[in-house]
């Protein structure tokens, strides 16, 4: 049964006000939609675009999951990992990573990773979009061989004793997720979210393990061209009290694009939605980036934290007042109509030709137009600090760009561009023998060994196996040499072509 959503309020410690859909509601199946999906898609909409946030109720069989899950964490940062309260795990990594995350990791992440794709399924549904429309951005479900996850599972627990004698501090830092998705279970309160109104609230105030807190992330903003804000958070121990000796265990689990794909809002243009011009298509690993650019920018003393956060959350309101919803163009020709509204580009033309107001629905004068300088000045400013912006992205991409050709230049790595991408063509096969030069990144353990390519992963980084002491290891193209038959020692050219980023993955 879905429970009616309450009032939001201002004050951080009331209860929460998400709605909440059972999970069964929301998985996509064959056939024509039953009343109960659609009124679980309209439910976790409308929660998500009012609150930032939503609940979504397991099943009994993931709620036991979920249960042994927290445990195992619990016991894990107790015992095994005394001094750490932070274990991340990804689904295809080796097994001598294994060993350093809490038992039943596997089992969690397919579990929670069942709920964030039925999720973003039933918020492309309700964007009136397929609704595996997104599903070219995720990994392949289960994974290839020899293919590490892109999304991630976080395990964190926080000791009730951390704020024994102290003062409530009122919250962390605020966070933006960067991904598509993220999903919280724990068996405490401990996460605040700001609604679009800038007002911020517990939004798992209320939620046990049988509960699962999402949020949107930066990603799928652009993706969904802003229709589906990123959800501003902060992470907070005042809830724990000095009675409760057993602390708070949580798992977030994050649904995260591949690096590889394109984050496109075309498919949201032909479903009718406006497209702002700021949102033009770009590849993951140039967003990711760009992110890490701008949080590299934001430079702001604490004291101005409040007003960054009401900053972020007012943004997109103001964005949409300063548009024109179905050009998507700043209002920089708005016009005051006889009944006291604003409107500009395609949507003044609409409305003088059907002489009534869409807005208030009352007959207008079409002879008596105002021009609203105020609104005129407001759009104009917001416009500029845009072009500011793409100006500020294109120099740090210029500047990443000629950075690599020197590199490339440095280690005699011939390089050619197409003019829309840098590519890399593979110089190496699987199971062929390679000789490790090593860069400035490699384990010097490494270098001068011979080892046999297992895989080959994204962007020129090889899987190896190490001849010698049959350690695996990843490396870069740029750090491998082919091991020549008549010449063990010596290596053929690498006619290669570099990416634009060498991150690792």
């Amino acid at each position: 049964m879905q429970r009616s959503p309450i009032t939001p309020s201002s004050d951080p410690m009331s209860g929460s006000p998400l709605s909440r859909v059972r999970l069964c509601d929301i998985l996509p199946y064959e056939g024509a939609p039953c009343p109960s999906y659609t009124k679980a898609v309209e439910a976790l909409s409308l929660s998500l675009m009012r609150f930032n946030a939503s609940v979504i109720e397991l099943g009994s069989e993931d709620v036991a999951l979920m249960r042994c899950g927290l445990e195992a964490a619990r016991l894990y940062f107790r015992t095994a990992k005394p001094n750490r309260g932070l274990s991340m795990y990804r689904a295809g990594r080796s097994l001598e990573d294994l060993d350093s995350s809490p038992p039943c990791m596997a089992e969690i992440f397919r579990c929670l990773g069942k709920v964030a794709r039925a999720a973003l399924s039933a918020i492309a549904r309700h964007l009136r979009l397929r609704s595996d429309v997104f599903n070219h951005m995720l990994d392949d479900f289960p994974l290839a061989p020899n293919e590490v996850s892109s999304s991630v599972l976080l395990a964190s627990y926080a000791h009730a004793s951390i704020q024994n004698g102290k003062p409530a501090s009122g919250g962390g830092n605020i966070e933006f997720d960067k991904g598509l998705l993220t999903l919280f279970c724990s068996d405490g309160t401990g996460i605040q979210v700001c609604d679009p109104n800038g007002r911020w609230y517990t939004a798992d105030n209320g939620c046990g393990v049988a509960d699962i807190l999402l949020i949107t992330g930066k990603a799928l903003s652009h993706a969904t061209a802003g229709l589906r804000p990123a959800a501003s958070y902060r992470a907070t121990t005042d809830q724990l009290s000095g009675s409760d000796t057993r602390g708070r265990a949580s798992l977030a689990f994050r649904l995260m694009p591949k690096s590889n794909a394109i984050l496109d809002c075309s498919p949201i243009e032909a479903a009718g939605h406006v497209i702002p011009q700021s949102y033009v298509p770009v590849s993951v690993s140039q967003f990711m980036d760009n992110l890490l650019a701008e949080n590299d920018t934001l430079v702001s003393p604490p004291v101005k934290t409040n007003v960054l956060r009401d900053d972020v959350c007012k943004e997109p309101s103001l964005r949409s007042v300063l548009s024109d919803p179905i050009s998507g163009a700043f209002l920089e020709d708005a016009m005051v109509v006889s009944c006291g509204h604003s409107f500009g580009g395609l949507m003044l033309r609409r409305v003088l030709e059907m002489s009534r107001c869409t807005l208030c629905n009352t007959e207008i004068d079409t002879g008596s137009l105002v021009p609203n300088h105020a609104l005129r000045a407001a759009a104009s400013a917001i416009k500029q600090q845009d072009d500011k912006r793409l100006f500020h992205n294109a120099a740090m991409r210029r500047r990443r760009k000629e950075m690599s050709d020197q590199m490339d230049v440095e280690n005699g790595d011939p390089a050619t561009d197409d003019g829309l991408h840098r590519v890399v063509h593979f110089p190496f096969a699987v199971n062929e023998k390679v000789l490790i030069k090593g860069n400035r990144r490699t384990p010097e353990k490494f270098v001068g060994k011979e080892a046999i390519v297992t895989s080959q992963c994204l962007n020129g980084w090889y899987l190896l196996k190490i001849v010698e002491s049959g350690d695996n290891v990843r490396l870069q193209y740029r750090s491998l040499k082919k091991m020549m038959n008549d010449d063990r020692g010596g290596g053929g050219g690498l006619h290669v072509q570099p990416v634009e980023s060498s991150n690792s993955l």
